[in-house]
């Protein structure tokens, strides 16, 4: 089943994002993660089949995978545990739901970076820097750095662009001992990760991850080192000083770079070919990292 998006009879609707619709549900969240697809911002008219049990099954797992590290917001990933729904809606969701604690989410994204790539590339080659970091010089494109960056962003609005931030401006912004807890904790989720995936022949080249409060407590929210939020890499095919191969939306924002469209809506139709190794590559990180596939 395809699901572009949802509305759900007797549920409160409290926001569509590029990729989640969000329901609330008074003390807790229902997440559904469609089968939507964005590049550059911009939602693709063609939705990815499985995509939105790709991304919920391969967070599910991570959050599994560092809960010792730090909590998070995952309550339950079946839809018998959303009060109200009918039997048609309960259908649609599966595997693509989740249920969550309500949280405040911190006003950044944490960005973990493990390899010069994508804009941090491009901007070290203006400045020698990334996000203001210093690195050294004459490193190629996908160089894996000596130590992964915290680069930190801020969250823009849907249509809007996330910029760089430094992190003593996260720490204005949400606080010096938080901010250090959070750039802590990420550093410790993407190592973890990365050595957890590299045993499974994947590279995760850097990734983004979300955190909140809730109750006082800091957890993990939102998705967790899924092909939107990350670049996975395969490791036998892994050279530096070139764009590598992928598991992720990386493929098609290749594609659409070499079509004539200044990334902004409406975007360009996507032929079915395209759809089906975008779906493939999603699938395959699925597969490779928790063995199973999608129903």
């Amino acid at each position: 089943m395809i699901v572009k998006q949802t509305d759900l009879p007797g549920l409160n609707l409290k926001a569509r994002g590029k990729v989640r619709d969000i329901y609330d549900l008074g003390d807790r969240l229902l997440i559904v993660t469609t089968d939507r697809m964005s590049a550059f911002d911009v939602i693709m008219d063609e939705p990815i089949p499985d995509k939105g049990k790709v991304l919920t099954a391969i967070s599910a797992y991570w959050f599994e995978q560092v809960k010792d590290l730090v909590p998070n917001h995952l309550i339950s990933l079946d839809p018998a545990d959303v009060e109200g729904l009918d039997r048609g809606s309960a259908a649609q969701l599966e595997g693509r739901m989740m249920l969550v604690k309500k949280a405040e989410p911190l006003p950044a994204e944490c960005i973990v970076r493990g390899y010069l790539v994508g804009s941090g590339y491009s901007d070290y080659l203006k400045t020698g820097k990334v996000c203001g970091i210093d690195l050294p010089a004459g490193l190629p494109e996908a160089a894996k750095l000596e130590q992964p960056l915290f680069t930190p962003s801020t969250k823009a609005e849907l249509g809007e662009h996330d910029e760089n931030i430094s992190f003593a401006a996260m720490s204005q912004k949400v606080g010096a001992d938080l901010a250090q807890k959070v750039k802590d904790l990420s550093l410790a989720i993407y190592s973890r990760a990365r050595d957890l995936a590299a045993e499974k022949g994947i590279i995760i080249a850097d990734t983004k991850f979300e955190f909140g409060l809730a109750g006082g407590e800091l957890i993990l929210i939102d998705e967790a080192l899924t092909p939107d939020s990350s670049r996975f890499w395969p490791a036998d095919q892994y050279r530096p000083g070139r764009s590598q191969p992928s598991f992720d939306k990386q493929f098609l924002r290749d594609y659409l770079s070499g079509l004539d469209w200044d990334k902004t809506p409406p975007p360009p139709e996507l032929p079915q070919e395209i759809i089906d190794k975008t779906r493939a590559k999603y699938v395959e990180a699925m597969e490779r990292l928790t063995g199973r596939s999608p129903s």
